[in-house]
């Protein structure tokens, strides 16, 4: 199992001596998200003050940007990185797509498939002098001139990830992709009974192996030295998944736990802007599924146990005040890697 921690998006000073450490204390990858910042930024610098860590987003959001735009800068960093660079996409939720990135809203799965299969054949031109020619019904590929041609590079194409959790976009994952990045709003239940059956479905639809494909990702991680910070940690984990249990779009998930009508008491909360009473229905029943707790000498052996042949590779760290905490994390990552 590789073990992944992530990098600063908001302060760029700050990414070279992040990714140094991270490098440093034993990390397979450095992975960034788009939120507040540009994900990829990072990467120029991670990239240019590291070796061996491997690099990627998880995610960008695809569709505010073309498929051209998201080939080109990844391309560019994967020679960069001499070969250690992964896209990782997203689709965002139509109200973000429409109202926060101000682009049109299309059917996301079918839409993400062309994404993808464009972008590859957009890498096809310039790696083997491929004639540009996919035909979509969202995106078209047709030109390319060696002007705007940047050649071939002396790496593989960059790896695909998407965040998927409907069965299609499951599907597409083990049609076309390398990984999945797990959304942290899963269960096992989720990923045994709906993820994994897809994956598998749509890897054998392409004539491909499951087992190629990257399952990246776990339910949240609540830690610390002890109970009492144990107990803390808690919170802001059931915040946050009241704040993902809100939104209609991931209720499949509660459903298959029998939890279907929490998604509507949680969306009408959020429309009254009652934040903190939505976290305090999350029950520790489903804090239990959600999440895997326990003190820092209880939660290797509890995540190696619920990961044990199904996760491939997991984000994972505690903070490092001091010289024996760094001790203590390298030594964690080193279990989680052995197990």
């Amino acid at each position: 199992m590789k073990v992944d921690t992530g990098l600063p998006v908001g302060d760029l000073s700050q990414v070279a001596e992040a990714a140094r450490r991270a490098e440093a204390l034993g990390y397979d990858g450095a992975f960034t998200p788009e939120t507040g910042h540009d994900p990829f930024l990072p990467h120029v610098i991670a990239a240019e003050h590291t070796q061996r860590l491997e690099l990627g987003t998880a995610v960008a959001i695809a569709f505010p940007r073309s498929p051209m735009a998201t080939a080109q800068i990844a391309w560019d960093l994967q020679k960069l990185s001499k070969g250690r660079f992964t896209v990782g996409l997203g689709t965002q939720v139509k109200g973000h797509i429409v109202r926060r990135y101000g682009m049109d809203w299309h059917p996301p799965g079918p839409r993400l498939r062309e994404y993808i299969l464009m972008m590859r054949a957009i890498w096809d031109s310039w790696q083997n002098g491929a004639k540009p020619a996919f035909e979509g019904k969202y995106y078209r590929y047709t030109l390319m001139t060696p002007f705007f041609s940047p050649g071939p590079i002396d790496f593989p194409r960059p790896k695909v990830h998407i965040s998927a959790i409907n069965p299609y976009n499951c599907r597409l994952v083990g049609e076309l992709c390398d990984g999945i990045k797990l959304h942290g709003f899963n269960t096992p239940k989720y990923l045994r009974e709906v993820i994994l059956p897809n994956i598998k479905a749509g890897a054998n639809k392409a004539g491909r192996d499951p087992k190629e494909i990257e399952i990246c990702g776990l339910v949240f991680v609540i830690t610390g030295r002890n109970e009492e910070e144990v107990e803390k940690a808690k919170a802001p984990v059931r915040q946050q998944i009241a704040f993902y249990g809100s939104t209609r779009t991931y209720r499949p998930v509660l459903d298959i736990e029998g939890w279907g009508d929490m998604n509507e008491e949680l969306f009408a909360l959020s429309l009254e802007g009652k934040w903190q009473e939505m976290a305090t229905k999350i029950t520790e029943d489903m804090l239990e599924q959600f999440a895997i707790t326990g003190t820092y000498d209880e939660i290797v052996p509890k995540i190696k146990e619920k990961c044990a042949g199904v996760i491939d590779r997991i984000t994972f760290g505690i903070p490092t005040r001091t010289p024996e905490d760094e001790e203590r994390l390298k030594a964690m990552i080193k279990e989680l890697q052995a197990g």
